[in-house]
């Protein structure tokens, strides 16, 4: 049986290019976000459904993403309606993977949304990236269509950094160097790997 390593961090603390470093140390990596953007690309498994509750919102490309954030925005029920359909989808790819994998030591769930959904509940350890604050204001502002208002909008979102780190096995920062961070990732594995259970 797999031990299974949760891996969240806040927008802007860098746990897109963690996610990346544990691929190239040959560890297989859930990627919640890109399965929800493949099942929402052409083709994907949820555009009709996601079609029905929101007319004009998908088309040959799949999901055109500003529609239907204007669709649901301000709308709580809406976007229940929408988690409600996608939240089980990705639990379903979630168990294949873990299945397609079973017999590795170590897998590794990249889950943003890991305390906020209750996935640290389905988890053996968790790996939390953290940077300073003002690192991830800064990374997060330097990317396009990104603003200070929208930043504190997702902030209001995600569960305060402070607590992930409260709440985590290990804490990894990004904030120094990358060869830094890859060296400090090594360290984590490996003492994730010898333990078991929570």
């Amino acid at each position: 049986m797999s031990i299974v390593i949760g891996l969240t961090g806040s927008i802007g603390m860098g746990k897109s290019t963690v996610a990346a470093m544990i691929r190239r140390l040959g560890i297989p990596v859930f990627d919640a976000d890109a399965e929800v953007r493949r099942m929402q690309g052409p083709g994907g498994e949820l555009l009709a459904a996601i079609e029905s509750l929101h007319p004009d919102t998908t088309g040959p490309y799949g999901l055109d993403r500003a529609k239907l954030a204007r669709a649901v925005f301000g709308d709580r029920a809406a976007l229940d309606r929408l988690e409600r359909l996608v939240h089980p989808a990705v639990e379903r790819a979630r168990r294949r993977f873990l299945r397609r994998h079973r017999a590795r030591r170590i897998v590794v769930l990249d889950v943003p949304l890991l305390f906020e959904k209750g996935g640290w509940r389905r988890v053996d350890r968790i790996i939390v990236v953290s940077a300073a604050a003002w690192q991830q204001r800064r990374r997060v502002l330097a990317r396009p269509d990104m603003s200070p208002d929208k930043l504190a909008r997702i902030r209001a979102l995600q569960t305060p950094d402070a607590e992930k780190r409260r709440r985590a096995d290990f804490v990894l920062s990004t904030g120094g160097t990358h060869m830094r961070t890859a060296a400090d990732l090594r360290r984590i594995l490996a003492c994730a790997g010898a333990r078991r259970g929570r």
